[in-house]
């Protein structure tokens, strides 16, 4: 009885390895699934962002022409900034931050509580920075409110380059119009920041160019960040894929995980056997430490094989994780008998006896994990309840046998392999007789399909007997041709 209690629990310290690397896998699936529904949402609110941005500009901007001809892209591009700096944002699943503030104030545009004007000017040669100029005078305080000004995306790397560049450097690449830029545009820009009532800290860029805002052109320009967004929807659900497959660094947690379990729970295995032999701690002897330090070591030698082997088939062959802590302790059980067999302490008989009761077993304790863990969703003790339960169950069933129905059961196993080997002789002569009678029928279509017309000929006439068409049918003589053709 005390060795049955022994092997229950080392079958429920098995399966709760388990059923613990188990769970670990499905925490990844269930992160992967929950991350795809959130980006599904996220895609979902970028998308909207603009086609709201799109309608706006349709329907409040192009529609009611408004600024005219000289300013609508103005209007054009606080619309499509707010649109497509929200949408880029809750791609990644953040809030939207930008503000549309329509009501012809200092202010275009809010972000997370900063003001922003932009400037969105071509004429004059300055790149915006006098349409900067000419706001600042009417609104002296705005940057010392903390607020930006925003101008294309174009404009302001232009701008940034020239008030980095030396004058030196100017004077010798500007002179020959480098990059379509003159030392007179970099003497613009460097006067503008002298003066000193704005930083180029205090200027941003927009996402977008000033070519992109034009009344012909923002179609294209939004679409083109739809297209994007779903790249970068792609490009999420991609990197969420990778985080969820499994890893060495898991991997190698599952072993030392299950190496430490079954290492440990061998290692009380063994003084609790000490113990029931009658001995006490404080007698045990070098040999009695040795012995346990043995079954400690093998217990966690064991463990660690275990969990990287349920990892791996987890993972890597789809195998359900009770099955796979079972294959794993059917051999090693399977290992033990062949040790004893080579050592000469078994026959080969008793060796296959042993080896089958010991798959039996194994393939009991999975069918039970399995049963329990579904039965009772809780990650671990589902499936050590329903091990413990199906072993009991399993050795209760098998020890109530009388010897009359075992020797029925061994009877019956009997008749089942006379009658295998006589289905399996049976069906080799079926195999051989199918063998022959197509390569009687491949020969029969090779003539029929044979270039040389005579030989082809004859052997359609072959292939339609063969086929079963009735010889009178058979155009096999000139007298039948004619007749089918002519008549």
């Amino acid at each position: 009885m005390t060795n049955e209690a022994g092997k229950l629990g080392k079958s429920n310290q098995e399966q709760a390895v388990a059923a613990w690397v188990n769970y670990l896998n499905q925490l990844r699936l269930d992160n992967l699934l929950s991350a795809l529904d959130l980006q599904d949402k996220n895609l979902t609110e970028a998308l909207s962002s603009v086609d709201e941005a799109i309608r706006k500009i349709d329907l409040e901007v192009v529609t009611t022409n408004r600024g005219g001809v000289k300013g609508m892209h103005g209007f054009i591009a606080e619309v499509a900034e707010v649109g497509i700096g929200n949408a880029r944002r809750q791609i990644h699943g953040d809030n939207p931050h930008y503000q549309w503030i329509n009501n012809n104030s200092p202010v275009d545009l809010m972000r997370s509580g900063v003001a922003i004007q932009q400037r969105f000017v071509a004429a004059g040669g300055r790149f915006g920075l006098g349409a900067i100029a000419d706001h600042l005078q009417k609104y002296p305080d705005f940057v010392e409110n903390g607020g930006k000004y925003q101008i294309p995306r174009d404009h302001f790397e232009v701008i940034q380059k020239l008030h980095a560049m030396p004058r030196e450097e100017a004077s010798k690449l500007l002179t020959i119009g480098g990059d379509g830029l003159s030392l007179k545009d970099w003497t613009k820009v460097h006067a503008f920041f002298g003066e000193g009532s704005v930083g180029i800290e205090s200027l941003e860029p927009s996402h977008l160019k000033y070519s992109e805002v034009q009344k012909g052109a923002y179609s294209a320009t939004l679409q083109s960040e739809a297209d994007s967004l779903h790249s970068t929807d792609q490009s999420l659900r991609d990197d969420a894929y990778q985080q969820s497959k499994p890893t060495l660094r898991q991997g190698a947690k599952a072993t030392l995980a299950a190496a430490a379990i079954e290492g440990g729970t061998a290692l009380a295995r063994a003084v609790i056997a000490k113990r029931r032999a009658g001995k006490q701690l404080k007698d045990f002897t070098r040999d009695d430490w040795t012995d346990i330090a043995g079954d400690g070591g093998l217990g966690t030698a064991q463990g660690g094989v275990r969990g990287l082997s349920i990892y791996w088939l987890t993972n890597f062959s789809a195998t359900p994780a009770a099955v796979a802590s079972s294959i794993v302790t059917a051999a090693f059980g399977v290992a033990e008998q062949a040790n004893k067999l080579r050592g000469g302490e078994i026959e080969e008989v008793t060796f296959i006896e042993n080896s089958e009761l010991v798959c039996l077993e194994t393939a009991v304790s999975a069918l039970s994990s399995f049963v329990g863990q579904a039965i009772i969703p809780v990650p671990v003790l589902g499936a050590v309840i329903g091990n413990t339960v199906g072993v009991v169950m399993y050795k209760a069933v098998s020890s109530s046998l009388s010897e009359r129905e075992a020797l029925l059961i061994e009877r019956y196993l009997g008749e089942q392999r006379v009658l295998d080997e006589q289905l399996g002789s049976e069906y080799q002569e079926l195999i051989e007789q199918l063998d022959a009678s197509m390569s009687d029928y491949l020969g029969v279509l090779e003539r029929a399909f044979s270039p040389d017309l005579e030989v082809a000929l004859l052997g359609s006439i072959e292939l339609a007997l063969e086929l079963g068409v009735a010889p009178d049918e058979v155009l096999d003589s000139d007298e039948k041709v004619l007749a089918y053709f002519l008549d």
